[in-house]
């Protein structure tokens, strides 16, 4: 399995047979490197987004237009997307599952907001609980600590933990640290939604520091993390 970074809160994750783009924000990102674009999307067999904000739905509808991609999200922004002309949606809510090859993907809950770029109703924010070849993601989408991430994980025990930890808008790495610990049993995390902006934190330092038993594992923008 592999998982690359893409900046702020955007992966690629190669998972049994399915390659997933989630959060694909790269045009106008300050961490993204604008010509190599092409290498986000290769390969990609689905793109899944967490909510409606700009810096989540990024370039998902070019991508999705261009390779003729399927994206799955909330039921409200999935009806959003069919009207900026992308054909392939599938939304489903909290809960729910849906299964592609040998991967499946839940939306669990998240603690945020959503709109579209417009300002356009989104439904709710989301993360992702992403399962195959043996491993449990936790995808966190922007949120904060949340008494539900117990619940994900004595349904899913996830050994991989994607977190929001910059802060002002999403948890701090203290927060990050804290629900790590509190509700998860992580055997490898990586830190997103920091760096990107001055307002984020521009080190894990601090989360490293408060969780010396987890492998945690600073990404690199387009250098692939195999698990």
């Amino acid at each position: 399995m592999k998982i690359t970074w893409l900046g702020h809160s955007g992966f690629k994750i190669e998972i049994a047979d399915q390659c997933l783009l989630i959060d694909p924000f790269l045009t106008g990102s300050p961490v993204f490197p604008q010509d190599r674009k092409a290498e986000a999307s290769e390969g990609v067999t689905a793109i899944f987004l967490s909510h409606g904000h700009g810096d989540h739905v990024g370039d998902a509808i070019d991508i999705a237009k261009e390779k003729s991609l399927p994206i799955y999200t909330m039921v409200e922004l999935a009806g959003w997307l069919n009207g900026q002309g992308v054909d392939n949606t599938t939304g489903f809510n909290k809960g729910g599952t849906v299964t592609l090859g040998g991967a499946s993907v839940t939306m669990v809950n998240a603690t945020h907001s959503s709109s579209t770029p417009d300002g356009s109703y989104a439904g709710s924010e989301a993360g992702f609980i992403i399962e195959g070849d043996g491993h449990s993601i936790y995808f966190s989408g922007d949120t904060d600590v949340m008494a539900d991430m117990k619940i994900f994980n004595d349904l899913h025990q996830p050994d991989i933990g994607i977190l929001a930890c910059g802060g002002h808008y999403t948890m701090d790495m203290r927060r990050a640290a804290y629900a790590a610990k509190t509700f998860f049993d992580f055997k490898t995390l990586i830190p997103c939604h920091y760096k990107t902006f001055p307002l984020l934190a521009q080190s894990a330092e601090e989360l490293i520091s408060a969780l010396p038993d987890t492998n945690i594992v600073e990404p690199e923008v387009l250098s692939p993390i195999e698990i």
